[in-house]
Formats: structure tokens, C-alpha cells, sequence
């Protein structure tokens, strides 16, 4: 399969999916500990907007 066809199809795939393969992708790198971590914090801040968000639409 070339890149272009994996490509193409990664936006088909399901959030939780993607997400998946973005975490098998990181360990591959050499630097996968310090993308984890910034991965790690950008969940903890969507969560946070996610919570504010939610807030907002209560009011």
C-alpha cells in the first residue's frame, strides 16, 4: 500500500482509530517520549475545552 492510499484513507477511519494508529506512529519515533507528553497535554486541554464548552451551552 502506498502512502498516498494510507493517507487517503485515514480520514474514513473512526476518531478512536485514528487516535490508535497516531500512538503506534509516536513509538516509532525517536523522540516518542517527548510526543507523548505533548500529546498527553493536548488531550488534558480538548478535555478541559470540551468541559467548558459544555458549560457554555448549559447557560
Amino acid at each position: 500500500m502506498s502512502k498516498a492510499e494510507i493517507l487517503a484513507e485515514l480520514p474514513k477511519l473512526t476518531h478512536q482509530d485514528r487516535r490508535t494508529i497516531m500512538g503506534y506512529l509516536l513509538e516509532l519515533e525517536q523522540d516518542a517520549d517527548l510526543l507523548a507528553d505533548h500529546d498527553r497535554n493536548a488531550d488534558e486541554c480538548f478535555l478541559m475545552l470540551d468541559a467548558l464548552e459544555e458549560e457554555d451551552g448549559k447557560v
